[in-house]
Protein backbone atom coordinates (compact mmCIF):
# COMPACT_ATOMS: atom_id res chain seq x y z
CA UNK A 1 0.00 0.00 0.00
CA UNK A 2 1.06 3.44 -0.89
CA UNK A 3 1.89 5.81 1.87
CA UNK A 4 1.59 9.55 1.77
CA UNK A 5 5.44 9.61 2.47
CA UNK A 6 5.69 7.86 -0.99
CA UNK A 7 2.96 9.84 -3.00
CA UNK A 8 5.16 12.66 -1.56
CA UNK A 9 8.43 11.41 -1.92
CA UNK A 10 8.04 10.41 -5.90
CA UNK A 11 5.64 13.42 -7.05
CA UNK A 12 8.81 15.60 -5.69
CA UNK A 13 11.16 13.44 -7.28
CA UNK A 14 9.32 13.83 -10.53
CA UNK A 15 9.16 17.60 -10.11
CA UNK A 16 13.06 17.75 -9.37
CA UNK A 17 13.89 15.80 -12.26
CA UNK A 18 11.54 18.25 -14.55
CA UNK A 19 13.32 20.89 -13.28
CA UNK A 20 16.50 19.55 -13.83
CA UNK A 21 15.89 19.13 -17.17
CA UNK A 22 14.63 22.39 -17.35
CA UNK A 23 17.18 24.40 -16.55
CA UNK A 24 19.51 22.20 -19.06
CA UNK A 25 17.77 22.52 -21.79
CA UNK A 26 18.10 26.58 -20.94
CA UNK A 27 21.92 26.40 -20.13
CA UNK A 28 21.13 27.18 -16.45
CA UNK A 29 22.23 25.38 -13.74
CA UNK A 30 19.75 24.00 -11.61
CA UNK A 31 21.81 25.56 -8.40
CA UNK A 32 20.28 28.37 -9.40
CA UNK A 33 16.62 27.63 -9.03
CA UNK A 34 14.72 27.51 -5.63
CA UNK A 35 12.12 25.21 -5.52
CA UNK A 36 9.25 26.17 -3.08
CA UNK A 37 6.34 23.93 -1.67
CA UNK A 38 2.89 25.90 -1.44
CA UNK A 39 0.96 24.02 1.17
CA UNK A 40 -1.93 26.62 0.92
CA UNK A 41 -4.70 23.82 1.83
CA UNK A 42 -2.89 21.32 2.43
CA UNK A 43 -2.09 19.47 6.23
CA UNK A 44 0.85 20.65 8.20
CA UNK A 45 1.75 16.85 8.43
CA UNK A 46 2.39 17.02 4.22
CA UNK A 47 4.64 19.85 5.09
CA UNK A 48 6.35 17.61 7.87
CA UNK A 49 7.03 15.03 5.55
CA UNK A 50 8.49 17.46 3.03
CA UNK A 51 10.64 18.82 5.10
CA UNK A 52 11.74 15.00 5.63
CA UNK A 53 12.60 14.93 2.54
CA UNK A 54 14.95 17.86 2.29
CA UNK A 55 12.11 20.83 1.25
CA UNK A 56 13.26 23.98 3.23
CA UNK A 57 10.84 26.36 0.98
CA UNK A 58 7.25 26.77 1.86
CA UNK A 59 4.64 29.03 1.07
CA UNK A 60 1.04 30.15 1.87
CA UNK A 61 -1.70 32.02 0.24
CA UNK A 62 -3.03 32.91 4.05
CA UNK A 63 -1.82 34.68 6.94
CA UNK A 64 -3.27 32.42 9.01
CA UNK A 65 -2.14 28.81 7.65
CA UNK A 66 1.27 30.67 7.17
CA UNK A 67 1.47 31.60 10.80
CA UNK A 68 0.29 28.18 11.73
CA UNK A 69 2.41 25.90 9.76
CA UNK A 70 5.63 28.01 10.29
CA UNK A 71 5.39 27.34 14.19
CA UNK A 72 5.23 23.61 13.45
CA UNK A 73 7.65 23.11 10.23
CA UNK A 74 10.88 24.93 10.18
CA UNK A 75 12.19 25.80 7.34
CA UNK A 76 12.17 29.38 4.74
CA UNK A 77 8.64 30.75 4.99
CA UNK A 78 7.49 32.80 1.81
CA UNK A 79 4.00 34.72 1.25
CA UNK A 80 2.59 34.47 -1.93
CA UNK A 81 -0.86 35.84 -1.75
CA UNK A 82 -2.55 39.34 -2.09
CA UNK A 83 -1.65 41.35 0.95
CA UNK A 84 -4.15 42.65 3.21
CA UNK A 85 -3.13 45.64 4.84
CA UNK A 86 -4.63 44.35 8.55
CA UNK A 87 -2.37 40.82 8.27
CA UNK A 88 1.13 42.73 7.25
CA UNK A 89 1.78 42.71 11.19
CA UNK A 90 1.39 38.82 11.23
CA UNK A 91 2.95 38.06 7.96
CA UNK A 92 6.07 39.88 9.42
CA UNK A 93 6.27 37.74 12.21
CA UNK A 94 6.15 34.87 10.17
CA UNK A 95 7.50 35.18 6.42
CA UNK A 96 11.03 35.38 5.60
CA UNK A 97 9.86 36.08 2.11
CA UNK A 98 7.19 38.05 0.29
CA UNK A 99 6.08 37.34 -2.97
CA UNK A 100 3.04 39.78 -3.46
CA UNK A 101 4.31 43.30 -2.30
CA UNK A 102 2.19 46.34 -5.23
CA UNK A 103 1.21 48.72 -3.03
CA UNK A 104 3.42 51.61 -1.51
CA UNK A 105 1.23 51.84 1.59
CA UNK A 106 2.25 48.09 2.22
CA UNK A 107 5.88 48.45 1.53
CA UNK A 108 5.77 51.08 4.41
CA UNK A 109 3.60 48.78 6.96
CA UNK A 110 5.68 46.33 6.16
CA UNK A 111 8.89 47.62 7.06
CA UNK A 112 6.83 48.78 10.30
CA UNK A 113 5.76 45.69 11.63
CA UNK A 114 9.12 43.41 10.87
CA UNK A 115 10.48 42.74 14.36
CA UNK A 116 13.64 43.90 15.54
CA UNK A 117 16.26 42.02 14.40
CA UNK A 118 15.10 40.28 11.56
CA UNK A 119 14.94 41.45 7.69
CA UNK A 120 12.44 40.08 5.11
CA UNK A 121 13.31 39.73 1.49
CA UNK A 122 10.84 41.16 -0.94
CA UNK A 123 9.96 40.68 -4.39
CA UNK A 124 7.17 43.15 -6.67
CA UNK A 125 4.54 41.18 -8.01
CA UNK A 126 4.03 42.97 -11.74
CA UNK A 127 1.12 42.73 -13.52
CA UNK A 128 0.73 40.75 -17.41
CA UNK A 129 -2.86 41.41 -17.40
CA UNK A 130 -5.70 43.33 -16.54
CA UNK A 131 -7.56 41.25 -14.26
CA UNK A 132 -7.85 43.42 -10.95
CA UNK A 133 -7.99 39.72 -8.72
CA UNK A 134 -4.67 38.84 -10.06
CA UNK A 135 -2.43 41.57 -8.34
CA UNK A 136 0.51 43.43 -9.14
CA UNK A 137 1.59 46.52 -10.44
CA UNK A 138 2.38 47.81 -14.31
CA UNK A 139 5.82 48.00 -15.17
CA UNK A 140 5.75 51.90 -15.13
CA UNK A 141 5.05 51.73 -11.57
CA UNK A 142 7.53 49.22 -10.33
CA UNK A 143 10.42 51.94 -10.29
CA UNK A 144 8.46 54.04 -7.15
CA UNK A 145 7.65 50.82 -5.64
CA UNK A 146 11.58 49.17 -5.47
CA UNK A 147 13.19 53.04 -4.23
CA UNK A 148 10.67 52.82 -1.19
CA UNK A 149 11.95 49.30 -0.49
CA UNK A 150 15.56 49.92 -1.24
CA UNK A 151 15.06 52.82 1.61
CA UNK A 152 13.24 50.82 4.29
CA UNK A 153 15.04 49.52 7.05
CA UNK A 154 13.68 45.92 7.24
CA UNK A 155 13.13 44.52 3.64
CA UNK A 156 15.84 43.55 1.28
CA UNK A 157 15.01 43.99 -2.47
CA UNK A 158 15.27 40.40 -4.07
CA UNK A 159 13.22 40.72 -7.41
CA UNK A 160 9.91 40.93 -9.35
CA UNK A 161 7.21 37.85 -8.98
CA UNK A 162 4.36 37.61 -11.75
CA UNK A 163 1.69 35.07 -12.39
CA UNK A 164 1.08 34.26 -16.19
CA UNK A 165 -2.34 35.28 -17.08
CA UNK A 166 -4.90 32.82 -17.57
CA UNK A 167 -6.19 31.97 -20.85
CA UNK A 168 -2.17 33.39 -23.01
CA UNK A 169 0.35 30.96 -23.72
CA UNK A 170 3.22 31.28 -20.79
CA UNK A 171 5.68 31.44 -23.36
CA UNK A 172 4.25 35.20 -24.39
CA UNK A 173 3.80 35.92 -20.85
CA UNK A 174 7.34 34.76 -19.57
CA UNK A 175 9.05 36.37 -22.56
CA UNK A 176 7.31 39.33 -21.66
CA UNK A 177 8.26 39.27 -17.79
CA UNK A 178 11.58 38.69 -18.87
CA UNK A 179 11.86 41.91 -20.88
CA UNK A 180 10.31 43.55 -18.22
CA UNK A 181 12.81 42.01 -15.62
CA UNK A 182 16.09 42.89 -17.60
CA UNK A 183 15.14 46.43 -18.20
CA UNK A 184 14.38 46.64 -14.04
CA UNK A 185 18.22 44.82 -13.29
CA UNK A 186 19.51 47.69 -15.75
CA UNK A 187 18.24 50.12 -12.63
CA UNK A 188 18.47 47.76 -9.35
CA UNK A 189 21.01 45.87 -10.15
CA UNK A 190 20.43 43.74 -7.05
CA UNK A 191 17.09 42.59 -7.96
CA UNK A 192 18.78 39.57 -9.82
CA UNK A 193 15.90 36.87 -8.75
CA UNK A 194 12.60 36.18 -10.39
CA UNK A 195 9.32 34.58 -9.08
CA UNK A 196 7.33 32.68 -11.70
CA UNK A 197 6.48 29.02 -12.79
CA UNK A 198 3.58 27.12 -10.99
CA UNK A 199 2.72 23.65 -11.65
CA UNK A 200 1.54 24.35 -15.66
CA UNK A 201 4.21 26.25 -16.71
CA UNK A 202 7.00 26.02 -14.45
CA UNK A 203 9.90 24.61 -17.17
CA UNK A 204 8.50 27.84 -19.44
CA UNK A 205 9.27 30.14 -16.69
CA UNK A 206 12.75 28.22 -16.47
CA UNK A 207 13.37 28.91 -19.97
CA UNK A 208 12.70 32.45 -19.35
CA UNK A 209 14.85 32.91 -16.20
CA UNK A 210 13.13 32.13 -13.71
CA UNK A 211 15.16 31.45 -9.97
CA UNK A 212 12.17 30.93 -7.66
CA UNK A 213 9.82 28.34 -8.89
CA UNK A 214 6.27 28.31 -6.61
CA UNK A 215 4.72 24.16 -6.63
CA UNK A 216 2.07 23.16 -5.42
CA UNK A 217 -0.69 20.42 -6.76
CA UNK A 218 2.43 18.84 -8.67
CA UNK A 219 3.93 17.67 -5.39
CA UNK A 220 1.11 17.27 -3.45
CA UNK A 221 -1.51 16.90 -5.60
CA UNK A 222 -5.31 17.71 -6.11
CA UNK A 223 -6.59 18.47 -2.75
CA UNK A 224 -9.67 17.24 -4.03
CA UNK A 225 -7.93 13.71 -3.80
CA UNK A 226 -7.25 14.07 -0.07
CA UNK A 227 -10.73 14.55 0.82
Amino acid sequence: MTTRHDEIANALENVQDRVLVAARNAGRRVDEITLIAVTKTYPVSDVAILRQLGVENFAENRDAEGAMKSKEVPGTWHFQGQIQSNKLNSIATWADVVHSLDDMRHVLRLDRAVPKGKKISVFIQVSLDESPHRGGVEALGLAPLAQSILESTNLQLKGLMAVAPLGENPESAFARLALIHSDFCQQFPQSTSLSAGMSNDFETAIAYGATHLRIGSSILGSRMDLL
